[in-house]
């Protein structure tokens, strides 16, 4: 019967492994890097819990999608005697369960000793583990989870394609982990990798940093969604074709292990599961412990949104849970994967077309709900990414987002169940009620390119134009510096101090009365009808999605801060621009009432050609 080794046993030294260790082992003594590259110190005397996010197995899923059918857990030790043992979690397990027939000793040696252990699987199992419980001092090497196989691992060409634009950390030393740890390996995926980094900014020293299975290309700022194409068509088009294509985004920490575990599954899937997109998990880069997102769906109202609730990978029972999550039926018809982490059959690609040109912003949303294939998420599969609210863009969150969810709706018919017009319309009062007026007409720019129709999306360079005019438009933030500047030559910003400003105070809020809250409602916060110019100033968040009513009702002035990125701007109300945008809005809505199903019309009859490969070579000037 075949057998491969599926999973290394992880330990690494990282700001992640180093901050948050119990993503890998629980231990009352220190794990720490031997001089021996490769060997890790169990520092003294205590017990070693390997049942962890990164190194218990997925006995559930992995009996459940692929063709294993017995497991075996491969050890090397060295040092003081110890006992091994078998742990487990089942659906209510708030901490891992040792299996005391599993148990076996070791005796004190100075010599390796090699243990090979078959675990103990049932159908109540949804992961197991292992402890180590060692009397002093021991030395681990080359350990690793073995899987027995029904039949003979199929053949996988991986190629990773990543997308970047001046992000130069981040990807060089991404670069540098899949160059030492997969293609400079021994492991079976070396021989069959490729990986593509579409330079969009053309800053990467292309001759230094590619080699081997690793190649950088220069390529026109087209964004994301045309970077990625690219990869697609590029690993379409290799010598020896690619099974398989993984996206991962550029500004990410991620594990060379999460990437041969993957390669690993592909090659083991069932007939019936070989068409499934592979979803890594969006774990939080600065709280590398808490999980964010592990497939998203988009919610009736419009927003993209995850599936899960927030977890913390540390706690067992968030494990546990993570792997048991059944996704709703609400979800499930409009759920995608994104492509922080994405792996993606090249059949599916050649079945379905190829994404829609949005530069940035939903094009991962829509490919993913448009195949319409099963998503297989599973621990350990993941990246750490920088959280959204640390890098909100009103470019990206106001006309990219507005504009790509209603051009994908029309279409492919993308997230049926969503209203993307109540949403702009949430997003316009919302923006007024702040005196976000630059951001509030992003909302309309992005509205009136929609109905232009899919000519204009379709236009060479268009996408890359739009964006950076979006950009230009938004609204403009300065440092705290100039911030404090600007508000000490405001006499209605008397008293303003920014080193008297805390987060209490910025994402705090006030209670309003049922009259208040309609007054808020039916004037804009006093911008129509009653209108009137208000008094003060109030302090609020960047973040667009935010609503302090009680705050900023009644203002004349508000000071928006960026703490994270420690910038900020002033807005004062102006009922005129208020009037003016709310005049091009309902302008806007009598064309769209006119128009829409010839524009429907048309964006479905676009379909095929903005999704073909002759379109995209065209685009990305690939002839």
């Amino acid at each position: 019967m075949p057998s491969m080794k599926f999973a290394n046993v992880l330990l690494e030294t990282n700001p992640r492994s180093v901050s948050y260790p119990s993503l890998y082992v629980k231990a009352d003594q220190p794990v720490t890097p031997a001089e021996t590259e490769g060997t890790w110190v169990l520092f003294d005397k205590g017990l070693y819990d390997f049942t962890t996010y990164f190194n218990s197995l997925s006995v559930m899923k992995l009996r459940h999608y692929t063709s294993a059918t017995a497991f075996k857990l491969h050890l090397e030790l060295k040092g003081a005697a110890c006992m091994v043992q078998q742990t487990m979690g089942d659906t209510f397990a708030a901490k891992p369960i040792p299996m005391t027939d599993t148990a076996r000793h070791l005796e004190a040696s100075e010599e390796w000793q090699t243990i090979d252990l078959p675990l103990t699987i049932n159908d109540d199992m949804v992961l197991v583990g292992f402890q180590i419980a060692a009397e002093g001092r021991m030395e681990l090497r080359n350990s690793y989870y073995e899987l027995e196989l029904a039949e003979e691992p199929t053949d996988v060409e991986l190629v990773l394609s990543t997308t970047t634009f001046k992000k130069e950390s981040f990807i060089e030393r991404n670069i540098d982990l899949v160059r030492t740890h997969i293609v400079e390996s021994n492991d079976d995926i070396a021989k069959h990798f490729h990986m593509y980094v579409m330079d969009n900014g053309r800053t990467l020293d292309v001759e230094a940093l590619s080699s081997d299975r690793i190649t950088v290309v220069p390529n026109d700022n087209v964004g994301g969604a045309g970077g990625f194409t690219r990869g697609m068509i590029t690993a379409m088009e290799q010598k020896p074709k690619a099974t398989h294509i993984l996206l991962m985004d550029d500004d990410v920490a991620v594990s060379p292990e999460s990437i041969k575990r993957t390669y690993n599954l592909l090659r083991i899937l069932k007939p019936e599961h070989r068409s499934a997109m592979i979803s890594g998990a969006m774990l939080n880069y600065e709280i590398g412990e808490d999980q964010w997102e592990d497939t998203g769906f988009m919610t009736k109202e419009g927003t993209f949104a995850p599936c899960k609730p927030g977890l913390r990978l540390t706690k067992f029972e968030d494990i546990i849970f993570n792997e048991l999550f059944r996704v709703p039926s609400f979800m499930q018809e409009q759920r995608y994967a994104a492509w922080w982490y994405c792996c993606i059959p090249i059949s599916v690609i050649e079945k379905n077309g190829l994404p829609l040109p949005f530069f940035v912003r939903c094009d991962d949303a829509e490919f993913g709900w448009r195949c319409n294939t099963e998503f297989i998420t599973m621990n350990s599969l993941c990246v750490w990414h920088m959280s959204f609210h640390e890098r909100y863009n009103a470019a990206v969150e106001r006309y990219q987002t507005t504009r790509n969810t209603m051009i994908a709706q029309a279409t492919t018919g993308f997230a049926p169940e969503s209203d993307f017009m109540s949403e702009l319309h949430r997003n316009v009062r919302l923006e007024l009620k702040k005196f976000g007026y630059d951001n509030a007409e992003l909302c309309l720019d992005a509205f009136e390119d929609f109905l232009k129709g899919p000519r204009f999306i379709m236009a060479m360079g268009q996408a890359e134009k739009s964006f950076m005019a979006a950009n230009k438009n938004k609204e403009q933030l300065v440092s705290f510096e100039e911030l404090q500047k600007q508000a000490a030559e405001d006499p209605e910003l008397a008293g303003f101090d920014l080193e008297q400003i805390d987060r209490q105070l910025i994402d705090g809020d006030k209670p309003r009365s049922l009259s208040q809250r309609v007054n808020d409602y039916l004037t804009d916060n006093g911008q129509r009808f009653m209108k009137t110019r208000g008094e003060g100033y109030a302090v609020i968040p960047l973040l667009g999605w935010v609503y302090p009513a009680g705050a900023i009702r009644g203002k004349n002035k508000l000071v928006v801060i960026d703490w994270y990125n420690r910038k900020g701007a002033i807005r004062t109300k102006d009922v005129q621009r208020y009037e003016a945008i709310m005049k091009r809005y309902q302008r806007d809505l009598k064309y769209y009432k006119h128009n829409i199903e010839r524009l429907r019309a048309e964006y479905r009859d676009a379909r095929a050609e903005l999704t073909s490969v002759e379109y995209w070579k065209h685009y990305l000037k690939m002839n």
